[in-house]
């Protein structure tokens, strides 16, 4: 049976490189987002990629209400549902400085949003007995770093949300997958430069692939970044206080 993926935040480069990625596979692909425009292109080309059947539906990670439509559409479907979250936010630390009314929307664009929409599928996904999801977390969430303390503070609770989730829906055959990026060559680093060990999109997308293959439960891409992160975490607190990253 073809396998069908609701991809969140469909609209943004890893997410567009890994639904080229399915479609190649023969996958079914119900791209969530909020250009329309932008996801009816990705669904056409995904078409032309070999994708079983390709739709669109709009979300809002703020407006909850949103995803209601695209649980119904869920539901309405045939066996295995899958599911990729891309969506996310990262302001600059210095604008969140600037104005701290903005840490309530990073938090809801990395956590809370993805958080809920996970939770509100997740019977679905119990009752039909199987299937994956990948959740797209950061590896900023591993620390709180000087550079971007908010973003990482969200990114990690999202991946402590994905951790009980993992726990949870392993109980009836879902399989959850952490992926913790480095940078990538995105919009959201658009105008840093070129950062240390960057990757694209499209290593991402063959990385959680091959993830998904492995049934791995936290996978970091670029993997030298699983290295750096161990040994960011092992750093004592005073002498991390004084590094800038």
């Amino acid at each position: 049976m073809t396998e069908t993926w609701i991809i969140l935040g469909a609209t943004s480069g890893m997410a567009r490189a890994f639904a080229r990625d399915r479609a190649a596979r023969g996958a079914s692909l119900i791209l969530c987002g909020r250009d329309m425009d932008d996801m009816q292109a990705s669904a056409a080309d995904a078409l032309a990629r070999g994708a079983a059947a390709t739709e669109v539906m709009a979300i809002d990670i703020r407006k909850p209400e949103t995803f209601t439509p695209i649980l119904d559409r869920a539901a309405s479907l045939a066996g295995l549902i899958n599911v990729a979250v891309f969506v996310g936010s990262m302001p600059a630390q210095s604008d969140v400085d600037d104005n701290p009314g903005l840490i309530a929307g990073t938090v809801t664009d990395n956590l809370a949003g993805p958080a809920t929409f996970l939770h509100r599928i997740a019977p679905m996904l119990e009752a039909r007995g199987g299937g994956f999801v990948v959740g797209v977390s950061s590896v900023s969430g591993d620390r709180g770093r000087l550079s971007n303390y908010v973003y990482g503070a969200a990114k990690s609770g999202f991946s402590t949300y994905l951790s009980g989730y993992r726990n949870r829906m392993a109980r009836s055959g879902v399989h959850v997958m952490t992926v913790k990026p480095g940078p990538v060559d995105t919009a959201m680093t658009y105008g840093m430069g070129k950062l240390p060990f960057m990757t694209t999109p499209e290593a991402v997308a063959a990385d959680i692939a091959r993830g998904l293959q492995k049934r791995r439960r936290i996978l970091y891409t670029a993997p030298i970044w699983r290295l750096i992160m161990t040994v960011i975490r092992l750093i004592p607190e005073p002498i991390f206080m004084k590094t800038r990253f």
